[in-house]
């Protein structure tokens, strides 16, 4: 684990205060005056001015780095910037670097995994694919040890098996879905996660989740268990809208269908047909909630 303020740490800060160093000398102080300005000591300046400390050449050529070094360089030669405006200003340029740029790029070299996420990666920012991909993966975890921790929750794992889904924010299809590879099932009375949830392992419960999305939930999570009228009457009783679908018709006309009914349903669920499962799917925000529901209902 490397946090891309080792990246700043490590490369971008021995290279910035190399470059200062080497500016406000150029300008006529003091290594005392600049170990002042800097917050460093004169033994510090002495390896920076003498090119002793390693510097990344990317930074010490990007045309914002040399930009902010002179900038720097005049107002704390001029007196018109004090040390912690220079802070501030140093601070902008850092944060900037990070967002998808050069140091987001160093930190990406650091850690080759970041690259599967695709596009731009702002440490910073809640809302980038990295961090948000992230916590739909820890959630559907979070749900599983529900799971686990739920008695008697085997009973209830249809034949075709349990899934528990959460969908990302902009979801469009099941490689936006996070999901359990292979499904969970009942080994000997306990249910059985076969591997780490992933994303795009889920077919048959995702497509019921982002289907009832297209069609007005706002639904993130889903769950699917064996139906049981007993659960259905304990899930009406705590306040959740049930909704039954028609078995016979396929997902893409049976859970529009039932949503036209009611846009708002918690719940939906099909009391079986002919050579068809009966199931149960409880919606919610996110995989731990869908998860205590059903617990809390069995």
């Amino acid at each position: 684990m490397r946090f891309i303020e080792e990246v700043v740490v490590e490369e971008f800060l021995p290279t910035l205060r190399s470059m200062l160093a080497e500016e406000l000398r150029d300008r006529g102080l003091t290594q005392s005056e600049v170990a002042a300005l800097l917050g460093i000591s004169q033994s510090a300046v002495s390896k920076y001015v003498h090119g002793e400390v390693a510097r990344n050449e990317r930074l010490l050529t990007d045309e914002r780095v040399v930009d902010l070094v002179e900038r720097l360089g005049d107002g704390l030669t001029d007196g018109k910037m004090s040390p912690v405006q220079a802070l501030v200003e140093a601070e902008v340029v850092i944060r900037q670097l990070e967002q998808g740029d050069v140091l987001a790029q160093l930190h990406q070299e650091e850690v080759p995994e970041l690259a599967d996420y695709g596009g731009a990666f702002d440490v910073h920012d809640p809302d980038s694919d990295v961090r948000v991909a992230e916590q739909a993966l820890a959630s559907v975890r979070r749900g599983l040890t529900v799971i686990e921790n739920t008695t008697d929750f085997a009973r209830y794992i249809p034949a075709v098996g349990t899934n528990l889904v959460e969908a990302l924010p902009d979801a469009t299809g099941i490689e936006d879905v996070v999901a359990v590879p292979g499904r969970i099932i009942d080994l000997k009375g306990r249910p059985e996660i076969p591997a780490e949830p992933e994303f795009g392992v889920s077919e048959y419960v995702a497509s019921v989740l982002l289907t009832a999305r297209e069609h007005g939930s706002d639904a993130r999570a889903a769950l699917n268990v064996r139906y049981d009228p007993t659960i259905v009457d304990a899930l009406e009783s705590s306040g959740y809208t049930t909704v039954e679908f028609d078995a016979e018709a396929g997902i893409d006309e049976a859970i529009p269908a039932a949503l036209a009914a009611n846009p708002d349903a918690d719940v939906l669920y099909q009391a079986g047909g002919f050579g068809i499962e009966p199931v149960i799917y409880v919606l919610g925000p996110d995989a731990p909630t869908v998860a205590g529901r059903l617990r809390d209902s069995l």
